[in-house]
């Protein structure tokens, strides 16, 4: 977030700027198309920074995006395509060929923009792990890069992080970190002070601001980890009834932020659960992505989840699964790729099969809704339905007049990511539900405009920035360097 800001800062001061990262582990994820026109994918926060400075998306911004399948396996997408799957132990194997692909693309962005703000990844100071390190100090190194320590105070212990963090580098990481910046602040700043004064003395350095806690900045967020039990702050209805939706928070969720656009609308209130009480009480019920289908669909088995759903679809309430949500709600899910355990039952309530192919579908997606409603969205899945009953109507159309996903009473389905984000046909499902929901004094509000609330968002950051930043001071940075002299705080690392 504090990357986007300072991109936003910049952007707005004429600054021809761009976003990096140079690796990533989320399943949150979006589609860019790359320069053979094919579809590739970057981390969503990358999208997001992009968005910041006033840019398309570029494969380069994220050049290796790790997606978790479990906790000891994730995919690795290089440069927007999927390459590998890697465990601790290869990954050491492929870390050459990721860092020295990483390194040429902060290479050719440096080379195109005239600033590049890097952001890294965990900590600076993963002591275990600096030999082999390409996106925190050892991506600083190698570019000679000013970095500024970001710590979340609302965590807390921020002092003892922020200085335990330079003093485990060793003297060649630790001339590089310029200063800190404190996150998340809720009080008097009077209070910190001191605090801020003391970290100075002991470290040599000082920081750079401190931004307050701002409950307006939950868009585009990086995973479902950055959520509470609500997302945003949900404005009153226009009509005299609110919706509830419930989104099943799973193991491997993916692409959380499809329900975001849901929560921009007033009267719509939108949480994450894992309880299955809480799906009883829901007027929608959402499955959203998952970077593993079937081992997610057994951990709904195995909480209770899925009769939870089944009970709701069987009230002939609203339930829609996206991607492999979607997969999930098919009779039979036939999976030699992802899981690898062959052919399994789904959860039965719509009538088609769903079939696991090793190549993966990245791209983005146009059509309308019926009604002749436009809708854009992107698609990123291994699955695809291979057998469906003709008779099932389509949720979607692409723009050649292909039917998308399905639609059976009140089961709706579609692979397609981002689809909410279009205004008319996030309106037209919302009273569609409604209506499914009996919620009859529920109206949608015509004037949401999902694009506008994300430039609200990504404005208020960059007026943090601006706000309570020292802009001159990383203006400094930006043009010299790191600053001279800083001193050594022991005991420091062994020089890496």
């Amino acid at each position: 977030m504090l990357t986007a800001g300072i991109c936003r800062w910049l952007h707005r001061r004429g600054v021809k700027v761009a976003p990096f990262k140079a690796q990533n582990m989320s399943n949150n994820s979006a589609v860019v198309v790359g320069p053979d026109g094919r579809g590739g994918e970057i981390g969503r926060a990358q999208a997001m920074q992009a968005a910041a400075c006033g840019l398309a998306p570029d494969l380069r911004f994220n050049p290796v995006l790790l997606k978790p399948g479990s906790d000891h396996a994730s995919q690795v997408v290089l440069l927007g395509e999927a390459v590998d799957t890697v465990t601790a132990g290869n990954y050491r194997k492929l870390r050459p060929r990721l860092a020295g692909t990483a390194f040429a693309a902060l290479a050719e962005l440096r080379a195109a923009y005239d600033v590049v703000i890097c952001e890294g990844a965990g900590s600076p100071a993963e002591i275990n792990l600096r030999a082999g390190d390409y996106v925190n100090m050892g991506l600083a190194r190698h570019a000679g890069l000013p970095t500024i320590v970001v710590g979340d105070i609302d965590r807390g212990g921020v002092f003892a992080s922020m200085f335990g963090t330079v003093a485990l580098l060793d003297p060649a990481d630790q001339a590089l970190i310029a200063g800190f910046v404190i996150n998340k602040f809720r009080g008097d700043l009077g209070l910190l002070q001191p605090g801020l004064d003391m970290l100075r003395q002991v470290t040599g350095r000082p920081t750079y601001g401190v931004l307050p806690w701002e409950l307006d900045l939950w868009l585009d967020a990086e995973d479902s980890l950055a959520y509470g039990r609500v997302l945003g702050r949900p404005a009153a209805p226009h009509g005299t009834d609110w919706l509830d939706v419930a989104v099943v928070r799973l193991p491997r969720i993916s692409n959380a932020t499809d329900v975001e656009a849901l929560a921009t609308e007033p009267g719509v209130r939108v949480r994450l659960t894992v309880e299955p009480a809480e799906l009883a009480a829901a007027d929608l019920v959402v499955l959203p992505g998952s970077k593993s289908t079937v081992a997610d669909l057994a951990w709904l088995r195995e909480t209770g989840l899925a009769d939870a759903v089944l009970a709701h679809a069987a009230a002939g309430r609203p339930l829609l699964g996206i991607c492999g949500g979607f997969q999930m709600l098919a009779r039979a899910i036939h999976d030699p790729v992802e899981s690898g355990q062959g052919s399994v039952p789904g959860l039965g309530l719509l009538p088609i099969e769903v079939t696991f192919d090793p190549h993966k579908t990245v791209r983005q997606a146009t059509g309308s809704a019926p009604g002749d409603v436009p809708v854009r969205g992107y698609e990123i899945h291994h699955g695809y339905v291979s057998a469906a009953d003709p008779a099932l109507p389509p949720l979607l159309r692409y723009a050649d007049g292909t039917g998308e996903g399905a639609l059976l009473g009140a089961v709706h389905g579609t692979h397609w990511h981002g689809a909410f984000e279009s205004d008319g046909f996030r309106r037209r499902f919302l009273t569609e539900v409604a209506r499914l929901a009996r919620r009859t004094g529920f109206r949608v509000a015509p004037d949401t405009a999902f694009a506008a609330a994300r430039e609200r968002s990504l404005d208020l950051l960059g007026d943090l920035v601006e706000e309570h930043l020292d802009t001159a001071a990383l203006w400094q940075l930006i043009e010299s360097g790191p600053p001279g002299g800083l001193p050594f705080i022991p005991p420091g690392a062994p020089p890496s």
